[in-house]
């Protein structure tokens, strides 16, 4: 599909919210926290004022009324203010909107150090991720040619200027094709912004080529933040029959047969997510007889594979976010030690096991505390290979760990 040309031009803001001087001002000292870098300010702990738009930049001031910089707020939500800067709270809009370009230059800076290079082979990557890279709720990935702009829910969407966030990323990367993805109560929806954008654009990946549905599919299309772990699987792979759980269009599995597995079964419940991974399977030149794909529920199939004697040698259990809330934290922490008891059942001797969890409201130790148990539960035993977590071109604000929200657990059973 084809945009129509953007408003304005290469100089506008590259946001499009009011800065009226509105003040919102702490109930709470968090001065020093917000000062180390945490990109938040929930509304328990500050004071609105009345008649704030959505997205409205305001001004912070501490409990004593002094400054403490500039952000952008959600009057009816828990994430009442988003920080954008405490370097200074003066400043007009202009100077606003060149510290944030600032920023987006950095956040270039820094994928070009990592896969500007000839050796990195990869085409596909988090261009701006949001407050890690001090541009709140704003995300961007590259697929190929493509950019894909995934504000962070309708705050950001009216904070950011979107068409002006696009020409300024298609002046500064190249890249002429750029789609808008939103959120909707009925899924995602999107549109054009520059240039032109199929439904499947491809991307290399190390060894292995990928397509990425931008329009339909998850996320922005693709799981980038597992990157390094298909790459992991990919290495471990030869040799061995490999199963990948929740594999949606087959990332693993495909890293996995490059690497040389005998086999790979992938299973996912959605029918379209296995149709794609298996022509991604062709695609990469692999053999068909070498890949199953099974569209079936993750745990149904575990259990009866389990009934059946089915073993794998090495198994990817990656599932969906099993708690959106800290509220759903005790089913989900259920949820993965149900998963690692199945996935655990059909593991052959030796087997190496990949646990991820994408949930934010999980910590590491409550994971790998159920995984230990979900071990125990069908009497083995494990090993700890090594840990895991986001790539580097999904940075966060030290000051706010609970943005490390990709946790990953590499076993070996016995």
């Amino acid at each position: 599909m084809t945009a129509t040309a953007p408003r304005g031009d290469a100089a506008s803001l590259l946001f499009a919210a009011p800065d009226r001087g509105a003040v919102a001002t702490l109930t709470r000292d968090l001065r020093r926290d917000l000062r180390r870098g945490h990109p938040w300010v929930f509304a328990d702990a500050v004071r609105l004022p009345e008649g704030l738009t959505a997205g409205e930049v305001v001004t912070v001031r501490g409990k004593d009324g002094r400054p403490i910089g500039k952000g952008y707020a959600d009057p009816g939500g828990p994430l009442a203010v988003r920080i954008l800067t405490t370097e200074s709270a003066a400043g007009g809009a202009r100077a606003l909107s060149d510290l944030l370009a600032a920023r987006l230059d950095r956040a270039l800076a820094l994928r070009q150090s990592l896969f500007g290079g000839p050796a990195a082979n990869i085409t596909g990557y988090r261009v701006i991720n949001g407050e890690g890279d001090g541009l709140p709720g704003l995300v961007v990935d590259r697929y190929g040619d493509v950019l894909v702009v995934k504000p962070d829910g309708p705050i950001a969407e009216a904070f950011w200027d979107l068409e002006a966030v696009a020409r300024a990323l298609g002046a500064r990367t190249g890249v002429a094709n750029i789609y808008l993805r939103t959120r909707s109560r009925g899924g995602a929806e999107g549109r054009t912004l520059l240039g032109e954008v199929p439904d499947l654009v491809s991307f290399q990946e190390g060894p292995a080529r990928f397509s990425a549905d931008v329009i339909h599919g998850q996320k922005t299309g693709f799981f980038l933040d597992q990157r390094e772990h298909r790459l992991r699987i990919g290495a471990m792979a030869r040799g061995r029959r490999v199963l990948n759980v929740f594999g949606y269009t087959g990332g693993f599995s495909v890293h996995a047969g490059l690497g040389g597995a005998l086999e790979v079964a992938t299973v996912d419940q959605a029918g379209p997510a296995i149709a794609h991974a298996k022509q991604q399977w062709r695609d990469n030149g692999l053999p068909k007889d070498r890949h199953e794909g099974i569209a079936a529920d993750a745990f149904a199939f575990l259990e009866s594979a389990a009934a059946a004697g089915r073993r794998w040698d090495l198994i990817v259990l990656d599932p969906p976010a099993f708690a959106p809330s800290r509220k759903q934290a005790p089913q989900a922490l259920a949820a993965y030690k149900k998963m690692v008891a199945f996935g655990a059942a059909v593991a052959a001797p030796d087997a190496l096991v990949l646990v991820a969890s994408c949930s934010a409201h999980v910590s590491l130790g409550e994971l790998t505390g159920v995984i230990e148990e979900g071990v125990a539960e069908v009497k083995k035993k494990a090993d700890v290979i090594c840990f895991g977590g986001q790539p580097p071109d999904h940075p966060y604000p030290l000051a706010c760990p609970e943005l490390a929200y990709l946790k990953a657990v590499y076993l070996r059973l016995s």
